[in-house]
């Protein structure tokens, strides 16, 4: 894709040209899609969510049990830089300003190093702490019943904690390329911290 960047540049400006933040941010736009029906089952409504301990980032470790108290949405994505990942996290991103007036941290966790998370949020402006599920490789998702064996990670997957630390909502998407509809995640997230019994599973 570097190569096709600077050859398209070159035949349309009549020189070689630098690639740019721009264009790296773009590269999902022209990545192999990612496909695949859903292989796992989310782990039951009601159950207590399952701690850990994950460094973000910056290399700060990021506990569940440090957003006791609050609701949490822990989103469980493939792999940085893939197109429906990055179309997934922008969206949260342009709506953080909701999950903040819901109180609600947003957590994102894929198998990624701490350093490609730093480079792929740069490039795309997240602010929402990016967790690194990468050694063990997807211990974590494995604790939440979202580990893919075959391709080495994660389903693309929801869970919403509710401030006592009970999972309130959960989602695995049918297939890897579907992202998740926002306004059913807001309402969980609203359903959670009103601590109506009506827990959902989707």
């Amino acid at each position: 894709m570097w190569r096709s960047i600077r050859r398209d540049r070159a035949s349309a400006t009549g020189m070689a040209t630098a690639v740019t933040a721009h264009d790296i941010a773009d590269l999902w736009q022209d990545a192999p899609p990612m496909e695949g029906e859903a292989v796992n089952q989310p782990l039951p409504v009601g159950t207590p969510a399952p701690d850990f301990a994950l460094p973000d980032a910056s290399g700060n470790v990021i506990r569940l049990s440090d957003h006791r108290g609050r609701p949490v949405v822990l989103v469980f994505y493939p792999l940085d830089w893939s197109p429906g990942c990055s179309q997934q996290l922008d969206l949260y991103q342009q709506e953080i300003d909701e999950f903040e007036a819901r109180d609600a941290q947003v957590l994102g966790i894929s198998v990624d190093s701490i350093y490609s998370h730093g480079a792929w949020a740069a490039t795309r402006g997240l602010s929402i702490p990016l967790l690194s599920d990468f050694h063990p490789k997807g211990e974590v998702a494995r604790r939440y019943h979202v580990w893919r064996d075959r391709d080495g990670f994660s389903e693309r997957a929801i869970y919403v904690i509710d401030p006592q630390g009970h999972i309130s909502y959960s989602h695995i998407s049918p297939y890897l390329h579907h992202v998740p509809d926002i306004y059913e995640l807001l309402d969980a997230v609203d359903a959670a911290r009103a601590d109506r019994p009506e827990r959902l599973t989707a």
